[in-house]
């Protein structure tokens, strides 16, 4: 069957991965912004919370958002303190270069593009990501987790990002992640074909196969081209 939409994963695939030291950078965070003391207090609290959430997203398929770490870790998360978060996570979201040509190319195919990210941040922090390195107009659909109830691998993750783009059939869409669980075997298991692009910082995962396995995203082209 023809591709009618790709949709891709972000952290470590439309975006390069970062090993990034979480806890040295709330301690950035809140550094600006707390007396000394406390600010460690309040970035251990945070990553403590951080850390619980991401958990039960991996376990129970169950998302979450960042008010609800902030919520838990008892801080309230004034704009200030967002913005330093926000700061902060630059210079790790930028937009792998290879991006904006291959979903060009996708457009002019008449191929549906969409995104399905796990993630506690709110779309607009998302969205300026995309606006600022010049991709946003090239989505035609987003579902970030911290909208929906459920986190990748769950199929209604996969769902609601196939009704974000305006597709019905799983055999039409490619699902393209770095993580072989959340994103292979949960794609897979709702009919998607899968494309791989390994990531030694993620954990292996033997329970599904992908269809393609790439090392960087201009190596997607010619295997939808024989699909």
């Amino acid at each position: 069957m023809a591709v009618s939409a790709v949709i891709f994963d972000w952290g470590g695939t439309l975006t390069p991965w970062h090993t990034i030291d979480h806890e040295a950078l709330w301690r950035d965070v809140c550094a600006p912004h707390f007396p000394e003391a406390r600010a460690l207090t309040v970035a251990a609290a945070i990553l403590a919370a951080e850390q619980e959430f991401w958990r039960l997203c991996e376990s129970a398929h169950r998302s979450a958002t960042l008010a609800h770490v902030f919520e838990q870790a008892g801080v309230t998360a004034h704009q200030d303190l967002l913005d330093s978060y926000f700061t902060a996570w630059e210079p790790h979201t930028y937009t792998d270069p290879e991006v904006a040509p291959l979903l060009r190319e996708l457009r002019r195919r008449g191929i549906r593009i969409g995104v399905l990210s796990n993630t506690l941040w709110p779309r607009a922090l998302h969205e300026r990501v995309f606006l600022r390195d010049d991709v946003l107009g090239l989505i035609d659909g987003a579902v970030y987790s911290s909208e929906i109830p459920w986190t990748k691998p769950h199929p209604e993750a996969f769902l609601a990002a196939m009704n974000a783009v305006g597709v019905t059939d799983p055999a039409s869409c490619v699902f393209v992640g770095d993580r072989p669980y959340d994103d292979i075997f949960g794609a897979k298991s709702l009919g998607m074909r899968g494309v791989l692009i390994p990531n030694s910082a993620v954990p292996a995962y033997d329970g599904a196969v992908p269809d393609a396995v790439i090392t960087r995203l201009s190596e997607l082209l010619p295997h939808l081209d024989n699909w």
